[in-house]
């Protein structure tokens, strides 16, 4: 194999395969991306058997073939490399002589056929979505999702395809993130799956908000998401996701409303005195103001007040403040409507106006 390519064609590619390479891996060749050369194009594919990423760019090949180079030692080249620079890949036995301008590295290559490619074959429905449709679906939801909980159904986000539209959730037992966007989908039946949440938060990280048609194929243990010149291959968590309208709070008789804005800095300047290991902050709802309070072990407190639309009477709730805030991050509207009912109960948070949000936040004791 032999062939020269543009470190501005090549750099874009990289980036989008090697998120999905593990530092450390059960197998060397998994450490390694594929690189495909044909037709003055190469291909790149990159693997951790659970999810896989193919990509490709314009090149000029000298001499068709396949090998395998480690992923992040080429990312780290080609960032560090002057921009417009001419790289030359020449495989020769176990060795890729990688030149650019002055610099010659040589790199360890494993043989191609042992790259473990996954089998592609979808047998089921697939649906066009606007890129950016797609990526706001995920920004909504995705950080709820639980990362390393041995309940592994919740290591994920719940994803519904049916007619009127997609409805993803995203829940780590202490709060719930739903959105619904309400499209025309041609599918013959509704179809419900667990992304993994690698995968969920790699698609995040690509996707551009663009009105580029996605391409999603789901089947029963594996989905595909196609756009641009990236196809992404993943395999589905095999589990049965808790029924979560259970968890929403349907009986919620006080309603207040407060910025979005004055809300995050009070809650970033007031928690820094919170507990470091706890982080709790308790906020007290009253007549037309909320009061935020915080302490830790070493007798620090922190008091802040802004202003609250709320009629009710006073109710203070102790709350996870990274929790708030990340729930303030995906509201988009200027101003947050809290819907409570005691200090001991689930609230529900959303835009003011936004139906098609719900975030569930557990109240802590503090």
């Amino acid at each position: 194999m032999e062939l020269v390519v543009n470190r501005e064609n090549l750099l874009p590619v990289l980036s989008k395969v090697v998120g999905v390479v593990e530092r450390r891996q059960t197998l060397p060749i998994l450490g390694n991306l594929l690189l495909s050369a044909s037709d003055d194009r190469l291909d790149i594919c990159g693997t951790d058997l659970e999810v896989e990423v193919k990509t490709s760019c314009n090149a000029s090949v000298l001499r068709e073939g396949e090998t395998t180079l480690p992923a992040r030692k080429l990312m780290d080249i080609c960032r560090n490399l002057s921009e417009g620079t001419e790289i030359r890949f020449r495989q020769t036995n176990e060795r890729c002589l990688v030149t650019a301008g002055r610099g010659r590295f040589t790199l360890g290559a494993l043989p191609a056929p042992d790259f473990p490619l996954m089998d592609a074959e979808i047998d089921g429905v697939e649906v066009k979505v606007p890129e950016r449709i797609l990526r706001e679906i995920l920004e909504k939801t995705s950080f709820a999702m639980a990362q390393q909980d041995v309940r592994y159904y919740l290591n994920g986000l719940l994803v519904e395809w049916e007619h009127s539209g997609i409805t993803a959730v995203g829940t780590d037992g202490h709060r719930l993130a739903k959105f619904h966007r309400a499209l025309d989908l041609e599918i013959p039946e509704p179809v419900q799956v667990i992304v993994p949440s690698k995968t969920v938060l790699e698609l995040r990280r690509q996707l551009a908000p663009t009105d580029e048609a996605v391409s999603v194929a789901v089947g029963s243990k594996s989905i595909r998401v196609a756009v641009g010149g990236m196809v992404m291959t993943s395999k589905l968590v095999d589990g049965r996701y808790p029924e979560y309208g259970r968890v929403i709070p349907r009986e919620l008789g006080k309603v207040a409303r407060v910025g979005n804005e004055a809300l995050k800095r009070a809650l970033a300047r007031t928690s820094i005195l919170s507990n470091e290991k706890y982080r709790g902050v308790r906020l007290a709802f009253e007549e037309g103001v909320l009061r935020l309070q915080a302490h830790n072990p070493e007798q620090e407190e922190a008091e802040e007040e802004i202003e609250l639309d709320y009629g009710g009477e006073s109710v203070a709730i102790g709350f996870n403040v990274a929790y708030l805030s990340d729930v303030l991050g995906a509201v988009e509207g200027s101003e947050v409507e809290v819907r409570f009912s005691d200090a001991g109960s689930s609230s529900v948070w959303r835009g003011v106006g936004a139906e098609d949000e719900t975030y569930v936040v557990m109240p802590m004791r503090l």
